[in-house]
């Protein structure tokens, strides 16, 4: 099919792309458009009007720092991927980008703009959340932050308010003594998962267990992460794993659909929970035996 009639412009200047947004309610912004164009073409929306902001300059950067790493609205899923020092600052942006669709969708579509999206099966959703990310918008009233906490409120619905655009997201530096993995699965891979789960896992001094949280994706209808912590206070065994599918399933509670039966994402949820922080733990230790011997 072919999308309903709109207009466009391309400013390449963002007070233009902001004016004009605030002054047309019923716009777009167009910066990926791999979510947006399909959903238009299929006629599931329809818009009045597209402002296509791939013209400004400005919003094209990502910077990697002690503190974090900072990428801008048309930073594309490839570039952040491809990025050393952004994965040498925050690995986990690497290792969930390399389950992001497929190789043109990355060459294309934007990490700020798969966020924006909200899709609860996207994994960048989940990646900003389970790192306490933050994402600055910008209207023709100024900018804000939001976080990531407070960003995601129901099923493709963000907190982002008329004529407000995002400009930018932030994720912090991962911590020392911490250890990541990001796992998922799905038809085939680039598809959207089943069910997915990246994990952040912090040690002690001496290598106890300090902290351990999850970001599940494809079994809630936002964007969700869980503590599971307490699952593991004499260390990382068999039962303690299983505890901690079975903590965790107590707040997913997936459902099913065409693609999964709930039994079934449970299932996956429970073996993947498994998994990734068995991965995350061992990621956690290399990396403080390297801080250790530096």
């Amino acid at each position: 099919m072919k999308p309903a009639a709109f207009t466009f412009q391309r400013p390449t200047e963002l007070s233009e792309a902001l004016a004009a947004y605030a002054a047309n309610p019923g716009a777009k912004i167009l910066a990926g458009g791999q979510s947006l164009i399909p959903l238009m073409s299929m006629r599931l929306t329809t818009v009045s009007e597209l402002i296509d902001i791939n013209g400004i300059g400005e919003l094209s950067f990502i910077e990697a720092s002690e503190a974090g790493v900072r990428f801008g609205a048309l930073a594309r899923h490839a570039e952040l991927h491809a990025h050393e020092e952004a994965r040498r600052v925050q690995p986990m942006l690497h290792a969930a980008l390399s389950h992001v669709a497929h190789a043109t969708i990355r060459n294309r579509g934007t990490t700020v703009g798969s966020i924006v999206h909200a899709d609860a099966s996207g994994e960048m959703p989940v990646v900003l959340t389970l790192l306490g990310g933050t994402l600055t918008v910008a209207s023709t009233e100024g900018r804000r932050e939001i976080a990531a906490d407070d960003l995601f409120i129901g099923p493709l619905e963000t907190a982002l308010e008329s004529g407000e655009i995002a400009v930018e997201a932030f994720v912090p530096a991962l911590p020392a003594r911490h250890g990541i993995a990001f796992d998922e699965i799905a038809r085939r891979h680039g598809d959207y998962a089943l069910c997915g789960l990246g994990v952040v896992l912090g040690l002690t001094e001496d290598g106890g267990i300090e902290s351990v949280r999850a970001g599940y994706i494809s079994v809630t209808e936002t964007p969700i992460v869980v503590d599971l912590t307490e699952c593991f206070p004499d260390g990382i065994d068999a039962s303690s794993l299983v505890a901690a599918g079975e903590k965790a399933l107590e707040q997913l509670e997936p459902e099913g659909d065409i693609h999964a039966s709930a039994e079934y994402r449970a299932q996956l949820a429970r073996t993947l929970t498994a998994r990734v922080i068995t991965a995350a733990h061992a990621d956690a230790k290399a990396r403080l035996f390297q801080e250790v011997t530096a």
